[in-house]
């Protein structure tokens, strides 16, 4: 287990970058060029991102988020 301590002003550089690169995942989820292991390895990720992003997300962000995680379990 890894600690650390955020200002405000850090906290909400971290979640920035979480989502930005959440909403890069999804696209990438989404294009039809990729095969399966490659989308495969990116919804692992993704949900290892989501995981952290939801420590710090307001419940109202988390389940724009979370939407991205069902819609993707499919195919």
């Amino acid at each position: 287990m890894l600690g650390m301590m955020f200002t405000d002003k850090e906290c909400k550089e971290f979640d920035y970058l979480l989502r930005k690169e959440m909403d890069e995942m999804l696209l990438d989820m989404s294009d039809r060029r990729l095969d399966g292991p490659v989308k495969d390895a990116i919804t692992r990720r993704y949900k290892i991102i989501f995981r952290m992003y939801a420590r710090i997300a307001p419940p109202r962000e988390l389940s724009r988020y979370a939407l991205g995680l069902r819609s993707n379990r499919n195919g």
